[in-house]
């Protein structure tokens, strides 16, 4: 899998895409403000870090410990996804791999 590469100009447009529904009652509501969180900062994290620098051990464990959980999540929203359309049986595996 390759990774993306966005302009910070094409992160803008994204944020710009997304709204967030006022209505509190909806299940997704804070999830999804919190992925967008995560992925914005973590974007603005990516893009300041300069290539061999350094972070605290803790900053690393935590990083791979969002990393799983994230992964996690994702695999199994996708799986779902695609068997709740019935699409189970033409599941390829390798599509839900995220990450190395």
């Amino acid at each position: 899998m390759k990774n993306i590469i966005i302009s910070e100009k094409q992160l803008e447009k994204l944020v710009n895409k997304v709204k967030v529904k006022e209505n509190h009652e909806q299940g997704s509501y804070m999830a999804k403000q919190q992925l967008f969180t995560i992925a914005t900062m973590a974007y603005k994290m990516w893009e300041s870090m300069e290539e061999g620098d350094q972070l605290e051990d803790w900053m690393e464990s935590k990083i791979a410990q969002a990393d799983q959980s994230i992964t996690a999540v994702v695999k199994t929203f996708m799986y779902d996804e695609i068997t709740d359309k019935g699409g189970a049986d033409k599941l390829n595996y390798s599509d839900i791999v995220i990450g190395n």
